[in-house]
């Protein structure tokens, strides 16, 4: 059984979708949790709710982690809060989906900052913490669109393909330090992010399934609690794809 009570995690855009339910995943097996959001404090506080009526400790910490000093400031709240920081969740992320010839550069820019550059963020601002705890586990979630791309998602496909190589840099980098990188790239997880595709368009990726079926969030939760256990202690710089075989 993974147990990771003690520990201090800070999921990243955990007010909604796959951050909400590895938030609750993570407190559910005795983590404290620090529920990072941008923008939506009512849903980030519903999460705190639910994991203090579990039982669990957790506080709702904003900051857009797609700006350095904002990212340096969610990490330095944590750690005041609870006291350590032990396992970092990059989760916070979206999508500006179009055609290359149609993509405007900002929307370019804007997912490379909030789907790449966060991780660069948040990552930079753990490490000290942690080098100094001789522990760390971080789990960085990219996609399956970062190992085959995806048409429509230039923008996105190259920010998830990044965060893979900064994850096996860094688990290169840190591995001596007792801290542990890796990256989770789910598949088709319906998510608000997804549930507007038209049903024809749902219809056709689930053909590319091997189990012919979507997966959901929290398989996808399970996942990270292994990869931020120390039941997957030594491993490190990996990509694990929960993608029901898709790619």
């Amino acid at each position: 059984m993974i147990d990771l009570s003690g520990k201090v995690a800070l999921v990243t855009g955990a007010s909604r979708g796959i951050g909400r339910a590895v938030a609750l995943r993570l407190a559910n097996l005795g983590a404290q949790v620090a529920v990072n959001y941008n923008q939506n404090a009512d849903a980030a506080n519903e999460v705190v709710q639910a994991i203090i009526a579990a039982g669990g400790s957790a506080r709702a910490v904003q900051g857009d982690v797609s700006r350095f000093q904002d990212a340096q400031n969610v990490v330095k709240t944590t750690i005041e809060t609870f006291g350590r920081l032990d396992i970092l969740v990059n989760n916070a992320g979206t999508t500006r989906d179009n055609l290359l010839a149609l993509m405007k550069e900002e929307d370019f820019d804007f997912i490379i900052a909030n789907d790449l550059k966060s991780v660069f963020n948040c990552s930079k601002a753990a490490l000290r913490q942690m080098m100094k705890q001789k522990y760390g586990r971080i789990v960085n979630m990219t996609s399956v669109a970062g190992i085959v791309g995806n048409p429509g998602q230039t923008n996105y496909s190259a920010a998830k393909a990044g965060i893979i190589g900064f994850t096996k840099a860094m688990a290169k980098e840190y591995a001596s330090k007792n801290i542990a990188v890796n990256a989770v790239a789910p598949g088709y997880i319906p998510t608000a992010l997804t549930n507007a595709l038209p049903q024809e368009v749902k219809d056709n990726i689930v053909k590319f399934v091997a189990q012919q079926r979507f997966g959901t969030v929290e398989e996808v939760a399970d996942a990270v609690a292994f990869l931020a256990s120390d039941r997957a202690s030594y491993i490190t710089g990996q990509t694990l794809a929960v993608d029901g075989g898709m790619v």
